[in-house]
């Protein structure tokens, strides 16, 4: 399942910083407005020792990872959804991914320069919400199907659409118009934990938004960094770039699943609540068609008997059907007669 994230934020709050440190592509990080001009497109694997461990039991020739996208967007600003800045052309990447991430200024850095008459998060996701608020606004003004008259009035009062309720036939309409605002957003608040004042992150949580703080730069300057070398500096074990990973996931409500063996160990990304035979055509169409069944054990499980000798020995690896709802860590072996 091919997943993309937008980066999306003011001038000079840290995008291309942040895609550099994600993707260890090198993008024009100049200091002033509008340095990105194209977005910066890096797939980048995504880090899973599950998959190091499996392939180390197996003894796998090749270990492949998940992937995701990431596409810096320039900066936006406001009026950018009538064109201001270089916004129509960046709104409309927006439109391409599957969730967006927010980069909001936090860091007091006076050396970059500051867009906004004061560094206020909260100020700057005011301004970005109200940009993708009106491009949506202006996709289905002109729109009559009946399913529409709700997503206008929540439009028209300054409403982002994906902290709404719709009804099920409501959704089947709407998803028809990849509107900006449906999209799942994370909220990246940029500086060091001091940097942001309590009543920000309070507001945050008031209002069930998804936030981490990360002080992106700090981040760039150990990209590369081993583990026993962030510990030697004072930093976390696990890098920042790895839980923002694993926060879009779950705001995507995504899992992963693996196979492994000889040949190769392989991380699959799938929705939660998907069945076998959906896992399956994530492997090959033809395996969902042809799905006879599905051996299933988790992936710890496997790891703590030494191999699939002794789990099927115990009793570990079960038979699972076309109900089966696969799990976060399922290693899965799909028996079809295609």
């Amino acid at each position: 399942m091919p997943l993309s994230i937008g980066i999306v934020g003011l001038p000079n709050v840290g995008k291309s910083t942040l895609f550099e440190t994600i993707t260890k592509k090198q993008v024009d990080r100049a200091n002033y407005p509008f340095c990105t001009i194209d977005p910066n497109v890096g797939v980048v694997a995504v880090a899973d020792d599950r998959v190091d461990k499996l392939a180390e039991l197996t003894k796998s020739l090749k270990k492949i990872y998940t992937t995701i996208e990431f596409f810096d967007i320039a900066g936006l600003v406001k009026g950018a959804n009538k064109g201001e800045g270089l916004g129509n052309k960046f709104l409309a990447n927006i439109r391409e991914t599957n969730a967006i991430v927010y980069v909001l200024r936090a860091f007091l850095k006076a050396d970059i320069i500051n867009t906004q008459s004061a560094i206020n998060p909260l100020f700057d996701k005011e301004i970005l919400d109200t940009e993708l608020i009106l491009k949506d606004m202006e996709t289905v003004e002109k729109k009559i199907e009946n399913g529409l008259e709700r997503v206008k009035d929540f439009l028209a009062n300054g409403k982002i659409l994906s902290e709404q309720s719709f009804s099920p036939e409501e959704l089947k309409i709407i998803q028809q118009y990849q509107l900006l605002t449906m999209k799942p957003r994370l909220y990246l608040l940029n500086g060091r934990d001091e940097e942001v004042p309590q009543n920000i992150t309070e507001e945050f949580k008031k209002n069930n938004w998804s936030f981490l703080i990360i002080d992106v730069l700090t981040e760039f300057e150990a990209a590369g960094l081993n583990k026993e070398e962030r510990l030697e500096l004072g930093l976390p074990l696990e890098s920042e770039m790895d839980i923002l990973v694993r926060k879009a996931y779950e705001i995507l409500g995504l899992i992963t699943f693996f196979t492994t063996g000889p040949d190769e160990t392989r991380a699959w990304t799938i929705k939660k609540g998907q069945t076998a035979p959906q896992a399956a055509g994530q492997i090959h169409s033809d395996f969902e068609t042809h799905f006879i069944k599905a051996e299933v054990i988790n992936w710890q499980d496997l790891l703590n008997e030494n191999g699939f000798a002794l789990s099927r020995a115990k009793g570990l690896i079960r038979t699972e059907g076309k109900e089966y709802v696969v799990q976060d860590g399922d290693v899965i072996e799909i028996k079809h007669n295609a």
